[in-house]
């Protein structure tokens, strides 16, 4: 798990999210409020419609919680890695939130759960 990460809050620009999501070279970070308490995602795909905005309406940018997805699936802060490994298995998601009382403690990749099989490359018999 990342401890440290990218965040949002609701009230920024969301052409300067999408400016940080591009030089962070990430695809999504999470929306929290002014208490850290997570009320959102916001991810390359929900940027997609800043486009289509500006495309169809003439609008461009407005505000991340204009774009943002409201509905996280997040993971609890005491979550197996078994059991997160079966989450990144039946959905799409490539990441969660880690919360821990609705507050964002980190975020939990495939890359992270990756990480975890390899250091166990030696104390598993084959």
């Amino acid at each position: 798990m990342s401890a440290h990460l990218l965040t949002f809050t609701p009230e920024m620009d969301v052409l300067n999210a999408i400016n940080l999501l591009l030089e962070q070279g990430i695809s999504g970070a999470p929306v929290v409020d002014r208490l850290g308490n997570l009320v959102g995602m916001l991810s390359e795909k929900d940027c997609m419609r800043v486009a289509l905005n500006a495309g169809y309406h003439g609008d461009l940018g407005g505000k991340v919680r204009d774009f943002m997805s409201p509905r996280v699936v997040t993971i609890d802060a005491d979550t197996s890695i078994l059991e997160v490994a079966r989450m990144f298995m039946e959905s799409p998601f490539k990441r969660y939130p880690v919360v821990s009382d609705n507050r964002l403690v980190g975020n939990i990749s495939r890359h992270d759960v990756l990480r975890a099989i390899d250091s166990l490359r030696g104390t598993i018999p084959v």
